[in-house]
Parts: C-alpha cells; structure tokens; sequence
C-alpha cells in the first residue's frame, strides 16, 4: 500500500484564502452585550441566578444515561430508586 504525498494542509489554497480573509465572524462578535470587556455587575446585596442540572425534570431513564449506565429496566429502575430517596442531589452528584 503506498501513500500518496500530499503537501501539507497548511499550503492549500484554502487555507491560504481564510488566512486572507479579515471579514469578521458573526458568531464572534458580541453586539455589546457582557462578555470580558463588558461585564455586567450585580447591584449590592443580589444574589447570582445560579442554574444546576437538578432545576429542571428528571426522568429515571435520563439519570441512568447520565450516569453512563445503558437504559435497561434493571438500571432504570435502580435510577427511580435514587430519584425517589435523594431527590435533587441523586442528579447534582452526576450533572453539577
């Protein structure tokens, strides 16, 4: 088997042609909105909206793939059984 010589993906003429390209990326650019040069504060004394994996609905099925585990009956079932005894922390101890 031989390998055909290729130059380099660095020498392609697409390549060249993006390096060129000095229009700006919509996706990179903020509109002015918070980022590192525009933070935004929070007024004294207000607490972060902090949000976590355990603000929104779990199913057992959703928790035994979140935990790795293929969605069977047995491992669906072992995942009901956490829900029901630790509540919110059986999902902020796999999806923080």
């Amino acid at each position: 088997m031989t390998e055909e010589m290729r130059p380099p993906l660095e020498e392609s003429p697409e390549v060249a042609d993006a390096i060129e390209d000095d229009v700006a990326v919509d996706a990179f650019v903020t509109g002015g909105g918070p980022d590192s040069e525009n933070p935004q504060f929070l007024a004294p004394g207000q607490e972060p909206v902090v949000r976590t994996g355990a603000d929104q609905p779990w199913d057992p099925v959703d928790l035994a793939m979140a935990k790795g585990w293929d969605p069977t009956p047995e491992n669906i079932e072992r995942a009901r059984k956490e829900l029901e005894r630790d509540g919110p922390a059986a999902i902020e101890r796999t999806v923080p």
